[in-house]
């Protein structure tokens, strides 16, 4: 494994334990899914620049701009939660309650 495939592997790695051990804020969640995708964009770029196919080219970008929708729309549902429910603690939210 070469240290590049290291980086982005343990980047994403890191980035799903977080998700997995720490969602006690909403913020901390988006920052975690947020640098998992980055590491996926990384691979993805990588990937595309080993085989040299221009086919695939785009490929990284469009992954870029659903990782920037996908931002928008958790900051979105942040900026929601936290006006309705006063905080951004995962444990206060109750998806029963309106």
């Amino acid at each position: 494994m070469t240290p590049a495939h290291f980086s982005f592997s343990s980047a994403f790695i890191l980035g799903l334990m977080g998700l997995a051990f720490h969602r006690t804020h909403l913020l901390s969640a988006l920052l975690c899914l947020e640098g998992m995708m980055l590491a996926l964009f990384i691979a993805l770029s990588i990937w595309t620049l080993q085989l040299e196919a221009t086919g695939y080219s785009s490929a990284p970008m469009l992954l870029l701009a659903f990782s920037a929708c996908e931002a928008s729309a958790g900051l979105a549902l942040l900026v929601a939660t936290a006006r309705t429910h006063g905080t951004d603690r995962l444990q206060n939210l109750n998806l029963l309650q309106c």
